[in-house]
């Protein structure tokens, strides 16, 4: 058995950059750890995001591989959230969704991965 003692999700991308510019506009922060063109974290709740340059000798394992990951965000207003995401350039992909777990959307990071966009039902009394 593995004694895990944290986790978190990692993208790899050639344009570590243009990611973290992505990301930094995106969440309103900039990341908590950085090393310019090599690494970035986000710490998020519940969530840690490494964004990472793969080295020479492991570029081949990600290249062409676009969009294979799906980052889900839970979100306090969906709409403000896809203005926002507009706003920078990377407007949302469809119509909202409606389900019995709540309202989503979908958008893409420059590097095409999906976000799923969630807002949970309002439980307001």
């Amino acid at each position: 058995m593995v004694q895990c003692t944290d986790a978190f999700v990692t993208l790899a991308s050639v344009d570590v950059e243009r990611l973290v510019k992505f990301y930094s506009e995106l969440l309103g922060k900039n990341p908590q750890n950085y090393i310019h063109n090599a690494y970035a974290e986000f710490h998020l709740p519940g969530l840690r995001l490494g964004i990472f340059k793969p080295r020479e000798t492991h570029r081949q394992e990600f290249e062409g591989k676009r969009g294979s990951m799906s980052l889900c965000l839970e979100v306090k207003d969906l709409e403000d959230t896809i203005a926002h995401l507009t706003a920078i350039g990377y407007p949302a992909a469809g119509e909202i969704i409606t389900a019995s777990h709540g309202r989503e959307i979908y958008a893409y990071d420059p590097d095409g991965n999906r976000l799923i966009l969630h807002q949970s039902p309002r439980t307001d009394s």
